[in-house]
This record gives C-alpha cells, sequence and structure tokens, in this order.
C-alpha cells in the first residue's frame, strides 16, 4: 500500500464537485465504498495468498463446508456465489488442481455434476479461515455495532438493486 495521503482525497472531491457540480454525498458514499473495497480486497488477499487461495476459491470451500453433504452441483454453486457458469468451472478446474475439490456424478441425474471438498480442502479451507478472521477480512476501524449498522445498510442497497429478493 501507497504511503498515506496527508488530505483526505475523497473529501477533497467532494469539496470540489460540491463547487463544481453540484451536491456530493452520493458520489462520496459511493466513492469511499469502491475505496474500502480495494482494501479491504488487498488485506483478504494477501492473508488467503500464502494459502494458495483466491477469495473466489475460498468462498468455494467455504460454500461446500456448508453444503449438507459437503456437495454440490455446479449450477447451485454459481447460484450461490453469483458468479457466471465459466467462473465457477474455472474456480473448481483451480481447486480440483490443487487437489481440494474432486468432481462426482450425481448419484440420481447423469446430466448433473457435484464438487465435493476433500480433507485437504477442508484443511485448507481451516487455515485460510484462521488467516481471514485473524484480520477480521480487513475491516478495520470499527466497533462490532458499527460493523452491524453497515451490513444492514449495504444489505438494502443490496436488496434495492434485486440482488435477492427475501
Amino acid at each position: 500500500m501507497n504511503r498515506p495521503l496527508p488530505f483526505d482525497p475523497i473529501a477533497r472531491a467532494a469539496q470540489l464537485w460540491e463547487d463544481r457540480i453540484g451536491p456530493s454525498g452520493t458520489m462520496a458514499a459511493v466513492t469511499g465504498v469502491m475505496r474500502v473495497q480495494q482494501i479491504i480486497q488487498s488485506a483478504v488477499d494477501g492473508a488467503l495468498k500464502p494459502h494458495g487461495l483466491t477469495f473466489a476459491r475460498y468462498e468455494a470451500l467455504v460454500l461446500l463446508t456448508f453444503a449438507r453433504s459437503a456437495s454440490l452441483p455446479m449450477r447451485v454453486m454459481g447460484e450461490r456465489l453469483q458468479l457466471h457458469p465459466t467462473s465457477v468451472t474455472n474456480i473448481v478446474d483451480r481447486l480440483e488442481r490443487d487437489g481440494l475439490v474432486k468432481r462426482v456424478p450425481h448419484p440420481t441425474d447423469r446430466r448433473t455434476t457435484l464438487v465435493e471438498i476433500t480433507d485437504e480442502g477442508r484443511k485448507r479451507r481451516e487455515t485460510a479461515t484462521a488467516a481471514v478472521t485473524e484480520i477480521d477480512f480487513g475491516l478495520d476501524g470499527l466497533t462490532d455495532r458499527q460493523t452491524e449498522q453497515l451490513t444492514d445498510l449495504l444489505t438494502k442497497v443490496r436488496r434495492a438493486a434485486g440482488d435477492f429478493t427475501e
């Protein structure tokens, strides 16, 4: 990460926006969210890299760990991870190549392939989880209550965007 600036560039941009364009509240909020996403992504990537994982592959291992049978059809993985089928295939290919998952035939539907987490995948997920939780997933500077409030606010934006219907 670069050296910190002696001023908040988003606050400065918001002031310039306000002076030259108009109300800056939404611009400042979105720019702040995008910058925080970069900060969090960098922290999480740094924690996962020693474990040979990206966040997408880590999410897939967690998802499989949460599945009742420790396996899911690739289509369901894509739906739950909100990824295009090609992305799911690439993630599963890499995890399989690393011995963390295996493809197995569905017991009752010959057209469906299941992805099943291996013992090595479980171990890797455990050590990677310890690494990301140790850094609070890169979300520093907030109390537990503030983290809960942030989650609630982001959930409202996601719901309004049609991310889910619940």
